[in-house]
């Protein structure tokens, strides 16, 4: 990635500002879209604007979709439809032109669509924005070269010549019955080593790894990667070849998805971006913050329930953030292996009974070994006679287990309701842990106060 000094922004907005065409062109010209994108995080709108109108449609293209959502439509609210139609949309892959199409409201996209002259292309896009944008059939692109498994090998590479011309890049070449039923794929290697012959459904791979129009994303991406695909053909629930998805595709959406799943579990209900608004930002935030201040105030009501305990052994104070520190870690770590797992595809909610008795045996594990060193610590500093010295062990083994199945057990709950895991991973998982690790010290230590007092 190309890094833009402070002397080169410079020199950039003083073209602009006099509003030199033929050297922005050239300088442009220099740059990647991608870099140009970056650029534009530096600008200005008006800036912006000025650079993108010295494009050609095809690197105009290509700079939008390398540009986040909130930028693009910055760009895309200042342009015509007819603009966007036939400067923007006529340059891009139909799954591209999707995704641009609908980040806009539906009265626009009517309107884009009305302009585009290419009626093929058109109807390509108002069919693919019939898929759910979470599914396979969202993603796919209608762009490859498709052969007829009964075409002899010159008529097929004559046919793979005419559809190349029209073709970024070539991944795969798909084959298809008289039905468009996809029946395999053609290794170009077959192309040299079988020049003569008389089929092309005799040198053809068949049953090639495909998906259907309805598989959501995530599972799309682990086939990717079980597969170690560059690209997989899209059928329809009869089996006809409707499109193809590309590896760069799905990379974008597992970018997208670990950003999600990233900002839920540190507590932000919305997309953000670091050049969001503060009043976005702080929307977005203020949501698991407050649920974290009701979680704070919880923990106050039980300290105030059991503070004539507190009162007559002063020392159980010193161990309250101990206890809520250490649920809150283990039940993250637990949740983060299981959002893991589920992730990966490596777990199901099928196997979730072994997993939760495999995280007891963890958890007993862990629970054993620090509850024993705080024991040890607190006979040296405390006393062996002291209540609280057997209070702290006692609980902490408790908190250990508990925080461990708790941790396992939220997210596959979650997942087995179609509702994202990863919100086990942050603060629902660490506030909960919180107050009940609090209500099982507290107990405990009460309970000891009550039978032995402040001294065994």
């Amino acid at each position: 990635m190309k890094e833009f000094t402070p002397e080169y922004l410079d020199q950039i907005r003083d073209i602009i500002e006099c509003h030199d065409e033929t050297l922005a062109r050239t300088e442009l010209a220099k740059l990647h879209p991608a870099d140009i994108a970056e650029l534009y995080q530096d600008l200005d709108l008006d800036e912006a604007e000025f650079l993108f109108r010295q494009l050609d449609g095809e690197k105009a293209a290509d700079v939008l979709m390398e540009l986040d959502e909130d930028d693009r439509h910055k760009l895309l609210s200042a342009m015509s439809s007819e603009d966007i139609a036939k400067q923007v949309i006529d340059h891009l892959d139909t799954d591209d032109a999707v995704d641009i199409i609908q980040e806009l409201d539906e009265e626009d996209r009517d309107e884009i669509l009305s302009h585009i002259d290419n009626m093929e292309q058109a109807g390509d896009i108002i069919d693919l924005l019939k898929y759910d944008e979470d599914t396979a059939g969202g993603l796919m692109g209608t762009e490859m070269i498709v052969v007829n498994e009964n075409w002899s090998m010159p008529q097929c590479v004559q046919e793979m010549r005419k559809q190349a011309e029209d073709l970024d890049d070539i991944y795969n070449v798909y084959v298809v019955d008289n039905d468009y039923k996809l029946k395999g794929v053609f290794p170009l290697k077959k192309m040299i080593t079988h020049p003569s012959v008389s089929k092309i459904k005799h040198v053809m791979e068949t049953d090639p790894v495909a998906v259907k129009t309805d598989t959501p994303i995530d599972d799309l991406t682990l086939d990717f990667e079980k597969y170690d695909l560059v690209a997989m053909p899209v059928i329809d629930s009869i089996g006809r070849l409707v499109g193809q998805i590309t590896v760069d595709d799905v990379m974008d959406e597992a970018r997208e998805q670990r950003e999600r799943d990233y900002q839920l579990a540190s507590g932000l209900s919305a997309d953000v971006e670091s050049n969001d608004t503060v009043f976005y930002q702080a929307k977005a935030r203020l949501p698991w913050l407050l649920i974290g201040m009701l979680g704070g105030i919880g923990n106050s009501l039980i300290l105030g329930h059991f503070e004539s305990g507190i009162a007559m052994n002063p020392a159980m104070a010193l161990f309250i953030p101990l206890i809520g520190g250490t649920g809150g870690n283990v039940g993250i770590q637990s949740s983060a292996i299981i959002v893991q797992g589920l992730a990966n595809g490596s777990l199901d909610v099928k196997s979730a009974a072994k997993q939760i008795f495999k995280e007891c045996g963890v958890g007993l594990l862990n629970a054993c070994i620090i509850s024993l060193l705080v024991l040890v610590y607190n006979i040296f500093s405390l006393g062996p006679t002291q209540v609280t010295t057997i209070a702290v062990s006692l609980s902490l083994f408790a908190v250990v287990v508990f925080a461990s199945i708790f941790g396992t057990f939220v997210p596959l709950t979650l997942e087995r309701f179609k509702i994202d895991p990863a919100l086990a991973t942050g603060p629902f998982i660490s506030i909960t842990n919180d107050i009940i690790g609090m209500v099982i010290y507290m107990s405990i230590s009460s309970a000891l106060l009550n039978a032995f007092g402040t001294n065994l």
